[in-house]
């Protein structure tokens, strides 16, 4: 579901909504009240052939009495026959004031059918996380993903060990006590301790072992994959807190060995993942 749909007003030109529907790439809107009441919907169908498009929206609308709704929390089956019924690819939520909450299309339950292990939330929209880096400036890009709604954070550096990485983290979670901050990357325990200490919610690990990585090279040390990863596994366990294995799976050997080493532990907190 849409949760939050572009929409327009009654007063709206069509000229107005060919702009949104440029600059958008969709062309259905609903049409609301300044106090969000649903009194219509326009699309691309209900003007294809209008020349003037100096007429307001609500000429050429479906009106409210011709809409299909639904109300939020009603079960699949019955928007998927309103919609059959009448014919129509979108369902608008909303409440009993009849005012705008959402919008279902068709396309929403063919995604949901290719795509059955997507990540979503609970109003069914994908998980999104993002990264940004500890320097300065960067606390504005984390207040901007918040209010967008982001899933996950990733503080994100290559020696994530360090003290700009752990304040960074720290000033995150004072202001965001309930958002999912991944830390990361360390090759330590000490390392380790010190994210989870600092209030990550999830440790991500490796310097160096990735594909196309120099690190390594460039500063002539660096600490085997299996054995960063083993490391950080044991310093935070019974904490809760995940380990994720970024870099150094290659071949599928690399699987088996990272699964044994985390079975050793007996740690449910690992996860082993490509970047």
């Amino acid at each position: 579901m849409v949760t939050d749909p572009q929409t327009v007003l009654p007063t709206t030109t069509l000229r107005e909504v060919k702009e949104l529907t440029e600059r958008n790439g969709f062309a259905g809107y609903p049409v609301v009240t300044e106090e969000n009441e649903l009194v219509g919907i326009i699309t691309g169908r209900d003007v294809r052939f209008v020349t003037d498009l100096n007429q307001p929206v609500s000429v050429y609308m479906t009106p409210k009495e011709r809409l299909v709704t639904v109300r939020e929390g009603e079960a699949r089956e019955v928007v998927l026959a309103k919609m059959h019924e009448k014919r129509v690819e979108k369902a608008l939520v909303v409440d009993d004031e009849f005012h705008l909450i959402g919008m279902i299309t068709v396309k929403d339950f063919q995604k949901a059918e290719r795509k059955p292990n997507a990540c979503k939330d609970e109003q069914g929209r994908l998980r999104v996380g993002a990264a940004v880096g500890a320097g300065a400036g960067n606390e504005e890009r984390v207040d901007a993903l918040v209010a967008a709604g982001v899933d996950v954070l990733l503080i994100d550096s290559s020696h994530g060990h360090s003290e700009g990485v752990l304040q960074r983290i720290r000033e995150t979670r004072a202001k965001y006590p309930d958002l999912q901050i991944i830390g990361g990357n360390v090759a330590t325990a000490a390392g380790a301790r010190a994210l989870a200490e600092s209030g990550c919610s999830a440790v991500k690990v490796g310097i160096g072992p990735g594909s196309i990585c120099t690190t390594r090279i460039v500063t002539g040390v660096g600490v085997p994959q299996i054995t960063a990863v083993a490391d950080a596994v044991e310093a935070l366990e019974g904490t809760g807190i995940p380990v994720i294995a970024d870099g150094g799976i290659r071949f599928s050997g690399d699987i088996a060995k990272a699964i044994a080493r985390w079975r050793k532990r007996g740690n449910g907190g690992f996860h082993a993942g490509g970047y």
